[in-house]
């Protein structure tokens, strides 16, 4: 593997760590909190929409090779990124437990 890809990747999984450590902090601030918390997770599907209709978007290969490789990434790595709602039926059972 190239050198500057190699630093690339390492610069980017540090930074990805630092994200993730920095929203688990504000999280922490706020457990009790379930409107701060719904904020946060508002704001992260914010992110992820804009991210997905924004840059990545602009940055779909344009040829064979590089739709392969994406497509690769992709099925070997987790799969495409998704963020799924809570249900209100979970809210309603998870409240029913607790009365």
């Amino acid at each position: 593997m190239d050198t500057n890809i190699e630093n690339e990747s390492i610069n980017l999984h540090s930074d990805l760590q630092s994200l993730a450590d920095s929203v688990k902090a504000t999280a922490e601030n706020y457990q009790d909190d379930p409107i701060a918390i719904l904020a946060i997770l508002r704001t992260l599907e914010s992110l992820h929409q804009e991210l997905r209709e924004g840059s990545f978007q602009q940055t779909l290969p344009d040829n064979r090779q590089e739709l392969y490789n994406l497509l690769k990434d992709i099925e070997t790595k987790g799969g495409w990124p998704y963020i799924p709602r809570l249900r209100l039926y979970y809210l309603l059972e998870n409240w029913s437990d607790n009365g």
